[in-house]
């Protein structure tokens, strides 16, 4: 059976598939590089791990308060290795990527502190947590005031005026690395490392954080090893491999983890709590396969950047700039696009294929939200999934894939889609 033969029996038409075969020919450069790279965080982690003496033993449950639980300690203990910071939390407690953010900024800010976000507006579900949008417990009830520092048109930071901003109220900085729901590029680890040695040229004592979601293993390097006081993210995305139940991790210094773990838990309590309820081994196995998922996701990304750029669309980044997270951002300029893309990702998925996606008023957006995910771990963006709000530009945010040759028929199955619908024509 040729290929072609298989990819018809999902609907595929000849003119899509060749039209993806064509955009493949040219990227196997990009891809080599990718692998190069992941071999290197591969090794990374491998070396964390063996450094900690992770044990079968690490794979055992405790439930109730979680006293002595040389799993969930060794592991936090391995993130620190990884990411090259004094300490880490890593807990299934930590609900998603949001809640990691949240936990970071409130231990580590008190009333009457300034927090400066220098990245711009930070992501929108931030909003109320920060108080930009008025909510129930957001820092601005607890007299933490915000300020931000946009990017120099959408592309660096502005050094002048990051300086010019940090004022002796300034309590943390708050980098966002990837887009958002901004068709803006994403912040480099180099860029990031300039904008730290900025930060704390003018005082030292200002915390710097990195909300690392969508960034982790894109490098072969991380914030944190320039500096950072903290990096949070997301279980569910990059560090999870795709086997991450649930969770989020913050790796930083010794003083804002503990500040963070005395929040998430209690004063008094702090890291000694939190029971790992039998998830270990997926936290475990899946932080090992982080590197390679990322890789298959990067492929995924930029396979969808070169169709759709040979289309005419804006794609944000173009198939041929370097990568700093795993998201694709996509201009449609209507909503009839953005549904029918998210509608052929949503068909090429392992589970709920038959569902159609649809815009709805999703809590902590301004605008109806359309998601398509099919997922094995429910909202898990390192898998094929793609997202974004009802609202002009109409882009798409397409991201994940735990292999490459699911993310490839899922960008066959989006345009194959776009096609039957008329709005594009090969």
């Amino acid at each position: 059976m040729d290929n072609y033969s298989v990819y018809s029996e999902f609907g595929i038409s000849k003119e899509v598939y060749e039209c993806g075969i064509k955009s493949l020919e040219s990227l196997k450069p990009v891809f080599e590089k990718i692998d190069e790279n992941a071999e290197i965080n591969q090794l990374k982690v491998l070396k964390a791990m063996q450094d900690a003496k992770v044990s079968a033993g690490c794979f055992e449950s405790s439930t109730g308060y979680g006293y002595d639980d040389e799993g969930r300690e060794k592991l936090e203990a391995v993130y620190s290795k990884v990411f090259h910071t004094e300490d880490a939390l890593v807990r299934a407690q930590i609900m998603c990527g949001t809640h990691a953010l949240s936990l970071a900024l409130s231990s580590n800010l008190r009333p009457g502190d300034e927090l400066l976000s220098i990245s711009g507006k930070p992501y929108d579900t931030l909003e109320e947590v920060i108080g930009i949008r008025p909510s129930k417990g957001s820092l601005a009830e607890y007299n933490i005031t915000y300020k931000q520092v946009d990017l120099k048109d959408g592309l660096d930071f502005d050094h002048e005026a990051i300086k010019n901003a940090i004022s002796d109220k300034t309590k943390l900085v708050a980098i966002q690395r990837s887009k958002g729901y901004m068709t803006r590029k994403t912040l480099s680890v180099k860029q990031i490392a300039e904008a730290i040695k900025t930060v704390k040229s003018v005082r030292k004592d200002i915390i710097v954080m990195v909300d690392n979601c969508y960034g982790e293993f894109v490098e072969t390097m991380e914030p944190s090893d320039f500096g950072a006081d903290m990096v949070v993210g997301s279980l569910i995305k990059n560090p999870g491999g795709g086997l991450a139940p649930s969770g989020g991790y913050i790796a930083g210094t010794k003083e804002c983890i503990e500040n963070a773990a005395y929040r998430l838990s209690t004063p008094g309590l702090g890291k000694e709590v939190g029971a790992s309820m039998g998830i270990n081994r997926s936290l475990y196995q899946g932080l090992f396969m982080a590197p390679v998922v990322t890789a298959s996701a990067l492929k995924t990304a930029i396979f969808a950047a070169k169709i759709y750029e040979s289309l005419g669309y804006k794609c944000v980044p173009c198939a041929d700039e370097s990568r700093h997270d795993i998201i694709q951002a996509i201009e449609f300029g209507s909503e009839d696009a953005v549904i029918a893309f998210c509608e052929g990702i949503q068909s090429a998925s392992p589970v709920d294929s038959y569902v159609a996606p649809t815009p709805w008023e999703m809590p902590g957006y301004d605008a109806q939200v359309i998601m398509a995910a099919g997922a094995f771990i429910q909202g898990s963006s390192i898998e094929l999934s793609a997202d974004g709000p009802i609202k002009p530009p109409y882009a798409v945010y397409f991201q994940g894939g735990l292999t490459f040759w699911h993310g490839k028929i899922g960008i066959m199955k989006s345009l194959q889609r776009m096609v039957d619908k008329k709005i594009i024509k090969l």
